[in-house]
């Protein structure tokens, strides 16, 4: 079973690149897929904010 810094570790790359992703696909005018992105985007947060990590370094998107 992982541990909490394993699960913040694993939520903070998929963060990051997913956000690398979101970034792109709204530059490409992808706002479907952008769309569903940003459900993960949102679950993500708040696995985040609620392990305590600061997110205001890491989000790149800020809706």
């Amino acid at each position: 079973m992982p541990g909490m810094s394993d699960i913040v570790r694993d939520s903070v790359v998929d963060f990051s690149r997913l956000q690398d992703w979101m970034i792109s696909a709204k530059k490409n005018n992808d706002l479907e897929t952008y769309e569903q992105m940003y459900k993960r985007y949102i679950e993500l947060k708040v696995i985040l904010t609620t392990a305590g990590v600061n997110l205001n370094e890491l989000d790149r998107i800020k809706e």
